[in-house]
C-alpha cells in the first residue's frame, strides 16, 4: 500500500527516504544548499501519485523518492619534497551537500488530518536528509585529518599513491555508512512515523 494512504488508514497518513552520492577527492570547506520540487493534490491518494511521479531520481536505486541528499566531495593535496622525503604540505577537503525536498502545492485546501500527517512526513524527510548531510561533513574531516596526517614517504609517487588509497578507504567507509542509515531508517520507519504522530496529536491536545 502507497505510504500517505497507509499511514491514513492507520490514523487517520506518510513517504520514504534516499540520497545520491557522488564522490570525488579531499576542511573541509563545506556548503550545503537546498532546493525543492512541487506536488498537487488534496488527498492520500494524490500525495502519494505525486510523490511517485515528480520525486527526485536517485543514481542509487533508480527509483524516485519523496527526498534526497546529492553528496559531492573534492579538494587537493600539495605536497613538499625535503631531505630526500616527500610530505603533504596541505589538504583541503571540500564537500557540497543539496537537500531536496517536497514542498505540498495544495496544503491549505486539504483536509485538516491529512495536513496533520504531511507536516509530520515533511518533518521527518528532512531530518533524515539532514542526517545524510551530517554523515558526509564527518566523513569529510575524517578524510582531511587522515590526509594531513599521513607519514613523509621516500618519494612523491609514493605518497600520492597514499594519498589515493587512504581517500577510497575514508569514502568507502562514507558509503557504507549511509547504506546502513538508509536501511536501519527503512527498518524503522513505521513504528518511527507512528511515535511522531501521536505525539504531534499530544502536542496539539489531540
Amino acid at each position: 500500500m502507497p505510504l500517505i494512504t497507509r499511514f491514513r488508514c492507520l490514523l487517520g497518513g506518510t513517504v520514504a527516504l534516499c540520497l545520491t552520492v557522488t564522490a570525488a577527492n579531499a576542511d573541509p570547506l563545506i556548503s550545503k544548499t537546498y532546493g525543492y520540487f512541487s506536488i498537487g493534490g488534496r488527498t492520500a491518494e494524490d500525495l502519494d501519485s505525486e510523490l511517485e511521479r515528480r520525486g527526485p531520481l536517485t543514481q542509487a536505486t533508480g527509483h524516485r523518492h519523496p527526498g534526497a541528499t546529492e553528496i559531492s566531495f573534492g579538494g587537493e593535496v600539495t605536497y613538499v619534497e625535503r631531505s630526500g622525503r616527500c610530505s603533504v604540505g596541505a589538504a583541503k577537503v571540500t564537500l557540497k551537500t543539496h537537500i531536496i525536498l517536497p514542498r505540498w502545492s495544495n496544503r491549505r485546501r486539504a483536509e485538516q488530518d491529512l495536513r496533520f500527517i504531511w507536516d509530520t512526513l515533511s518533518a521527518d524527510i528532512k531530518r533524515h536528509e539532514e542526517r545524510h548531510a551530517e554523515i558526509a561533513r564527518n566523513y569529510a574531516r575524517t578524510l582531511e585529518q587522515e590526509l594531513q596526517n599521513l607519514r613523509p614517504a621516500s618519494n612523491c609517487e609514493q605518497l600520492e599513491r597514499q594519498v589515493g588509497a587512504t581517500t577510497r578507504r575514508v569514502l568507502e567507509s562514507h558509503d557504507r555508512e549511509q547504506v546502513r542509515f538508509d536501511r536501519v531508517e527503512s527498518t524503522n520507519f513505521d513504528s518511527r512515523m507512528m511515535r511522531l504522530l501521536k505525539y504531534r496529536q499530544q502536542q496539539n491536545g489531540g
